[in-house]
């Protein structure tokens, strides 16, 4: 397994060793003392989610039971974000960007305290499988960061995404929102 830090360190590139012969392939896409070894927290919940092309989802957080995230995708491509939205961070606002696939197999870890979005790419389906650090704790603690707001920028690869009706009215990032994660300096990792 190799662990490369984005372009925000706190966020990580995750490449599976890769076993493949003429039958196919073989990876461990988890292994918890492996993760542990790389300061990743345990997850407790896994999700999965199947989504139509030109889907987009986000860019989704969890306020008072904040969860990282570790994100792969077993059918499909999508285009994954995280944005780091916790006030006082010195990389408040900045988002690192990868493409995720059934062929490349790479994963994404995500910190708690980031949004996390996705689009699906192409013209087929994308299940998406994503492991987090803390339970799903109800409609109430959900909060969002509008997809395409002017201050981040994000260059989504889809020209008219299809968006639920929560994801059309979240707001756009600002640091007097009361509504943010609060940074706190990560502990060092292994």
């Amino acid at each position: 397994m190799n662990f490369s830090p984005a372009e925000l360190p706190e966020v990580l590139h995750i490449e599976p060793r890769v076993f493949a012969d003429p039958r196919g392939a073989f990876f461990e896409a988890f292994r918890g003392n492996v993760f542990a070894e790389a300061g990743l927290p345990s997850f407790v919940q896994e999700n999965q989610s199947q989504s139509v092309p030109g889907t987009l989802r986000g860019l989704h957080y969890q306020l008072d039971r904040p969860q990282a995230k570790l994100v792969r995708v077993v059918r499909g491509r999508i285009y994954d974000v995280a944005v780091d939205i916790r006030r006082g961070s010195p990389t408040f606002g900045r988002w690192v960007a990868r493409e995720l696939s059934e062929a490349n197999r790479s994963m994404l870890f995500i910190p708690a305290g980031f949004a996390h979005g996705f689009c699906v790419l192409g013209d087929e389906p994308a299940d998406v499988i994503y492991k987090c650090s803390d339970y799903y704790s109800g409609a109430a603690d959900q909060r969002g960061v509008t997809w395409n707001d002017p201050r981040l920028g994000i260059p989504w690869p889809v020209a008219a995404p299809l968006l639920s009706e929560k994801d059309q009215v979240y707001e756009a990032l600002s640091e007097d929102r009361a509504d943010l994660p609060t940074w706190k300096p990560p502990a060092p990792r292994p």
